[in-house]
């Protein structure tokens, strides 16, 4: 399971040959399946039918039914409450990490845009040196070192996404502090505070959300490789890459416990992907003309 959470574009390649209906539409029904699963698992102690981490070795691997609506694992866990605290865990990972690298990247981005100089080559330095590690090895690398615990999994995700961000705002400010407008703030005496709050940030903010929609699929994949290969999420708390880890084994005697899990991995990202298509459709008024 690789993956790869760098920002290097915010535009889905081979979207634009889709007719835009059925992009709206893939958008719309992407944005209510994030919304459904955000409200499942921000209320998953309620919705969920059984304790996550309750085991019943009398009940293992039950077949779907009423007291078990997805059946049970190999402990006898109910599994469809396992799914719903994944997709806690997953989405909770994927806002926060978003969130950090969003600051990072608007801040520093913004600046050694705004200024060059010597602030400019020391961010972009240190980017270069970040990109020259496979983000897979390093964020493997660090919750290696650091241990295996949630935090340090938010850690190693933001330290290996935030330069892409980085990048993608730098690159929109030096389009843009050239601008008439720019210009115009400057030469009124506006402080480079105020260029950067007023003039700067709105307008490029449209491509860092689309940026930052896409790279919130790459983030759950990101945690379920991490917790796949054992850096990740630990027991009892369920991830939904353990769940396939764990399942992986029976997948010839129980090939759902298996599926279920990806299944779910799989919808979000792509929901994910489809929501920053639609939004980059939104925001842009080229795409919103056609």
């Amino acid at each position: 399971m690789a993956f790869s959470i760098r920002v290097s574009a915010f535009s889905l390649p081979g979207s634009e040959r889709i007719p835009a209906p059925l992009r709206r539409l893939s958008s719309i029904l992407a944005a209510l399946f994030l919304l459904g699963s955000l409200l499942a698992a921000l209320f998953a102690p309620r919705l969920a039918p059984h304790d996550f981490a309750r085991q019943s070795l009398s009940n293992r691997l039950q077949p779907p039914g009423r007291r078990h609506p997805l059946g049970t694992d190999e402990f006898g866990r109910d599994v469809a409450s396992r799914l719903l605290f994944g997709a806690r865990v997953s989405l909770t990972v994927a806002l926060t990490v978003e969130a950090v690298e969003l600051l990072f990247g608007l801040t520093l981005g913004m600046l050694a845009g705004l200024r060059g100089g010597r602030l400019d080559q020391f961010v972009m330095r240190i980017t270069d040196l970040m990109f020259a590690f496979p983000d897979i090895l390093l964020a493997i690398l660090i919750t290696g070192v650091l241990g295996k615990s949630l935090f340090n999994v938010f850690l190693a995700l933001a330290l290996v996404g935030w330069p892409g961000m980085v990048r993608l705002v730098r690159a929109q400010t030096l389009a843009l502090r050239g601008k008439e407008f720019v210009e115009a703030a400057r030469a009124a005496g506006a402080s480079e505070l105020r260029i950067l709050l007023r003039h700067i940030l709105p307008n490029l903010l449209g491509p860092v959300l689309v940026a930052a929609t896409v790279g919130m699929g790459a983030i759950v994949l990101a945690e379920s490789t991490l917790s796949f290969l054992g850096l990740g999420i630990q027991e009892p708390q369920p991830s939904w890459g353990s769940m396939i880890n764990q399942a992986w084994k029976l997948r010839r005697s129980d090939p759902m416990l298996t599926v279920y899990p990806a299944a779910l991995l799989a919808l979000t990202i792509m929901a994910f992907n489809f929501l920053g298509d639609g939004l980059r459709d939104w925001l842009d008024p080229r795409s919103r003309s056609l």
